[in-house]
């Protein structure tokens, strides 16, 4: 069984997961866009990255990061 004071948890929150994909997409969609040539749509994605940045940390700050007042934690 795992401590669960020693487990940091990795980021398993919804705050964690909403960045994630959140830049995981732009990062997908800005790659294509930088390989086809549309320069706006890079811009585009590269500001939708630092949103998913903000996002995530707002989502911390309001209590879904982990150990955050309305995380609750899945067993393994």
């Amino acid at each position: 069984m795992s401590n669960p004071i020693a487990d940091p948890g990795h980021g398993h929150s919804p705050a964690a997961w909403t960045a994630v994909i959140i830049m995981l997409v732009a990062f997908a969609i800005g790659t294509g866009a930088f390989f086809f040539d549309v320069p706006w749509l890079v811009w585009t994605c590269i500001v939708l990255m630092v949103i998913g940045i903000i996002v995530g940390y707002a989502l911390r700050r309001a209590g879904y990061g982990v150990n955050g007042p309305k995380y609750v934690s899945k067993e393994h």
